[in-house]
This record gives structure tokens, C-alpha cells and sequence, in this order.
């Protein structure tokens, strides 16, 4: 297996080290989002060369979620998902370590592996011409020993392209392409302060249930991302009769607003919560996750403080830059894989505490089915919003009007001592604003230094906070 100082071989042979994308510089993209007035250009959604560079400055060097330890628990254990466009196999290792490679034989470029997911494989081989690849990537064999009689063709050389860097942060496994990119962890940040909220509320950790959910949304993967990364404003009216047919017709979402309520945003990630306990579980519509998350509450305290422990189950979102979801209290993770610039497909996962009795999980997975799945009544409403969001911006004149994103513009906190950027409520659009500043940021720098130096890093106050 090339590791990636591998040299080319006999007889001028290219070298077979892998090659990853440099980041280039889009200036003039950077400039479609206008800071100083709080505006994007719409071309952000519908443009095609805009969306090529995304898969080049943004999805070939963040770090990108890939799955959930739970998923792959032993050697052999695989899962195929996707880094921007690029078909990506992730599978445990013998010696317990991850991996992941492109999904695409070196040969002529095929699948080598078909299923969404599997256990306990020995390998991979590809279909057209019968190469097969170890779990390690490394190539083991071809077709009819053509290739070993051939004195040029060194097995050692050939493999599957792997993923420049793996890591993982309390049960979820991330992906780089970039060889660059600083540690997850520096990429985070101190937002694990709030990734905590949901995977570090119990001992034991977290584990996802009951597979996951596929489906495909006709608009760009920018308006559900930053939906999730702070808007929570929809919320009041978008799901105002979906909350009514869940709890009852005297449900008001706009009431259960707390003035403790509030944002925060570092490189770009995001999260809104309202502090009110148990507003989000709530609209699974089991009371017996309402009293399971009291019930929590005490020890989450401890582990957390009161603070977070009081968001565990509240009215809150958030979004991992750039494409990875949860609902904390709906428990449902999710990522929207980039397919163009007019879809995504969204995949999405049920998350639970893997001490939870099996009723509470069992609880958790059907409330978030009722919710946010294709059919769920929260998820249909969403996604039709998103689809005219994207397809009206394809108008020639429409584009040429910007989008206003400057609610809440003078709502800096700066008396909460919390990580990140912090502003003052949850019904503004302060995380957007910071995910488009993070999108400009990527678009305009080629190199990791000024990405984490940027306007999107965390102010000083907040590592300390963090500490």
C-alpha cells in the first residue's frame, strides 16, 4: 500500500503516490458574500463554476463527517458515504484504527464497492475487471495473472487512494483529503464545548439506531446547512401546525422563546439553543423522553454544567461546518451531500446515549421517523422551502438582487462567558452571517494559516472560557 512517499518505479512509471487537490484562491467569489452590509449574492446557489470551486476549496480540505464508531465496531466493518462528490469507503481496520479510501479502482476508475454497508469483509473487488484490495486499500490481485506476468507491474505501487487523515471526537469519525489541514480538534475548535452538549451528556458515550434514512432535496446544500446553523426563526411558522398536530392545537412555538436564548459560532460551526430543557423532545411526541431527559438532567449537570444540561433537550440546532447537522432533544443527525448545485442527497441518523434503556431509544428512533425522514412532518416542510429557495435564484433578474441577511446586527454578547462568538437570543441571523463569513474564508485563502487566523476564529476570551 502507497502511503504516499511512495517513488515512481521501473521503466518510468508514474508515481503511484496519491494526489491530493491544491487549494487554489477565489477571490472574486469571496467577494459575493458582502460582510459590511450582511448581504450574499444569490449566484451562491445556482452557479456551476461556484459550485466546482466549493468541491475544491471547501469539501477537499475540511475535515467532513464520515460515520459513528457504532457503525463499524469491528475489523472488516464498513461504510460507503461520500466527501463532497467524491464515493468514499470507511472501514475498521484489524489492528482497531480506521481508514478510509476514494471508492473508485485505479484501473479504469469502477466501484469497487457497491453496498451502503457490511461486516466483517475481507476485501473489496472491483467488477470490471476482477482487481481486488485488501481492507487496507493495497492491491492483493487482478484478473487471470495478466498483470503479475508483466515485469513493470508492482503490486506495492497500486492501491486505493486513502483519505489524507482520519480522526475521530467522542464516537464521530471525520475525514480530510487535505494532508494540510490542522488536527480535527484545532479545526473545532472550542465548539467541542457545545458537540459535548450531545455526546457527552451521559457516561457510556453514543451509538446510532436503526440505520439511516435516504432521500434526495432539489436545492443547494448551503440552505439547509445554515437553516440548521442558527435558524431557528422559521421554526415559529414553518412548523407551527406540524408542533399542533404533535401536542395539541394550543401549542405556541413562539412562546416557548427564553429570554437566556442565545448563539454561537466558531469557524463557521454553529449552534442556537433556547435553554428551555425540553422544547425539541417535546415534538417527538413520547412524555416518556420529556421525563427521561428531566431525569438527566442532574447528572448532565455534573458533567456539563447547568448551562448545557439545559439545553440537552431544548428548542436548538446546530451545523458543523459546512455540511454536518443535529437536532439536539430530536436527537437526529444528518449530512447533505453535495450533488450539484441544485441538490443534495440527505442521510440521516438517529442518535442515543448508549446507556439509555432500550424503550427510550426504541422512543427516540420513531419520533425522529415522524419528524424528520421524508415523510416526517417537519422534514416535508423544510425541504419544499429549500427547493423554491434555490429554484427561484435561477431567474436572471433575481439573481441580480442580493439576499439580506442583517437581523440582529448589534446582538454581540460580550458579557456571557462562553466559547466563540456570541450573540445575544437565537432569533437572528448572527450564525449565518459568521457560516458566509467562513464560506468567504475558504473561498479566498490557499492556505490553512490565514483560514484559522481569520474573522471566523474564536475571540481569545472564549478559549479561555473553553479551558
Amino acid at each position: 500500500m502507497c502511503d504516499g512517499g511512495c517513488k515512481g518505479g521501473a521503466r518510468g512509471r508514474p508515481n503511484m503516490a496519491p494526489v491530493y487537490p491544491k487549494a487554489a484562491s477565489y477571490p472574486e467569489y469571496a467577494q459575493l458574500v458582502n460582510r459590511e452590509n450582511a448581504q450574499v449574492d444569490r449566484r451562491l446557489f445556482v452557479d456551476e463554476a461556484i459550485y466546482q470551486a466549493e468541491l475544491q476549496q471547501i469539501f477537499a480540505r475540511s475535515w467532513l463527517f464520515l460515520a459513528h464508531e457504532s457503525q463499524i465496531p469491528s475489523p472488516g466493518d464498513f461504510i460507503r458515504t461520500s466527501m463532497g462528490e467524491d464515493d468514499v469507503i470507511v472501514v475498521r481496520q484489524r489492528d482497531g484504527s480506521v481508514k478510509a479510501f476514494l471508492n473508485s479502482c485505479p484501473h479504469r476508475g469502477n466501484r469497487v464497492c457497491m453496498v451502503d454497508a457490511g461486516t466483517k469483509a475481507r476485501g473489496f473487488i472491483c467488477n470490471y475487471h476482477g482487481w481486488s484490495f485488501g481492507i487496507d486499500g493495497g492491491l492483493r490481485g487482478t484478473d487471470g495473472k495478466v498483470y503479475e506476468k508483466d515485469q513493470a507491474f508492482e503490486k506495492a505501487q497500486i492501491g486505493l487512494t486513502p483519505v489524507a487523515q482520519i480522526d475521530s471526537y467522542k464516537g464521530l469519525i471525520f475525514g480530510t483529503f487535505d494532508p494540510a489541514a490542522p488536527s480535527l480538534l484545532d479545526f473545532f475548535g472550542p465548539f467541542t464545548f457545545y458537540l459535548d452538549i450531545m455526546l457527552d451528556n451521559d457516561e457510556g458515550g453514543t451509538e446510532f439506531i436503526g440505520g439511516a434514512i435516504k432521500s434526495e432535496i432539489d436545492c443547494n446544500w448551503k440552505f439547509p446547512a445554515e437553516n440548521f446553523v442558527g435558524d431557528i426563526l422559521h421554526a415559529f411558522w414553518t412548523h407551527q401546525s406540524g408542533a399542533q398536530a404533535i401536542l395539541g392545537a394550543g401549542v405556541d412555538l413562539g412562546k416557548r422563546y427564553d429570554e437566556l436564548a442565545f448563539q454561537a459560532s466558531v469557524y463557521g460551526h454553529g449552534i442556537e439553543t433556547n435553554l428551555d430543557k425540553v422544547g425539541n423532545t417535546r415534538t417527538l411526541g413520547y412524555p416518556e423522553l420529556v421525563d427521561y431527559v428531566y431525569d438527566l438532567s442532574e447528572k448532565a449537570s455534573a458533567r456539563l454544567g447547568d448551562l448545557r444540561a439545559r439545553a440537552i433537550g431544548a428548542i436548538s440546532s446546530c451545523t458543523v461546518f459546512p455540511n454536518f447537522s443535529f437536532l439536539p432533544g430530536q436527537n437526529t443527525f444528518r449530512v447533505w451531500h453535495p450533488r450539484g448545485p441544485g441538490k443534495i442527497e440527505l442521510v440521516v441518523w438517529t442518535l442515543v446515549n448508549k446507556n439509555a434503556p432500550e424503550h427510550i431509544k426504541e422512543a427516540y428512533r420513531k419520533g425522529v421517523m415522524m419528524t424528520f425522514s421524508p415523510g416526517g412532518v417537519f422534514e416535508m416542510d423544510d425541504g419544499e422551502n429549500w427547493e423554491y429557495s434555490t429554484r427561484v435564484n435561477q431567474g436572471f433578474v433575481t439573481r441580480q438582487q442580493p439576499l439580506h441577511y442583517a437581523l440582529g446586527l448589534e446582538s454581540t454578547d460580550l458579557e456571557r462567558e462562553l466559547p466563540g462568538h456570541i450573540h445575544k437570543g437565537s432569533m437572528n441571523d448572527a450564525n449565518q452571517r459568521l457560516f458566509y463569513t467562513r464560506w468567504a474564508e475558504f473561498m479566498e485563502h490557499d492556505n490553512w494559516t490565514d483560514l484559522q487566523n481569520g474573522d471566523t476564529a474564536p475571540p481569545q476570551k472564549s478559549v479561555k472560557a473553553a479551558e
